[in-house]
């Protein structure tokens, strides 16, 4: 039982790598992780309330899987075809369309938890 559970554990070092390696090296993904520093720390100061803490988390779980799908798909399209290529630039548009997207999202679910602060 005891190896088992260490196995388990031992699987989730692949995804920790991944998920230090993205915020170490991308830039845009240290840029969503910022962000979610700033909603976080004004979740706190602001002491919002549990359903506004789950869309929140709900946004920033979306972005930052996201930011990771995005930079896997434009990682292994530039393995596959790393010459400049009409159909493997518009993966990786529709890739990075995919982030924008979440984005978005997360935008309007911030500002539908924090406008109603102010005002």
């Amino acid at each position: 039982m005891i190896k088992f559970i260490l196995n388990r554990i031992k699987s989730f070092v692949p995804a920790f790598k991944g998920l230090f390696w993205l915020f170490k090296n991308e830039a845009n993904a240290q840029v969503h992780l910022l962000a979610t520093i700033v909603v976080i720390s004004a979740g706190f100061y602001f002491k919002i309330d549990a359903n506004d803490w789950l869309f929140l988390c709900f946004a920033i779980g979306l972005v930052i899987t996201a930011e990771a799908l995005n930079t896997a798909i434009e990682k292994l399209v530039d393995l596959l075809h790393p010459q400049k290529h009409q159909q493997a630039g518009l993966v990786k548009d529709l890739a990075s369309a995919g982030v924008l997207i979440a984005s978005m999202v997360a935008v309007v679910i911030a500002a539908l938890v924090f406008v109603p602060i102010f005002f």
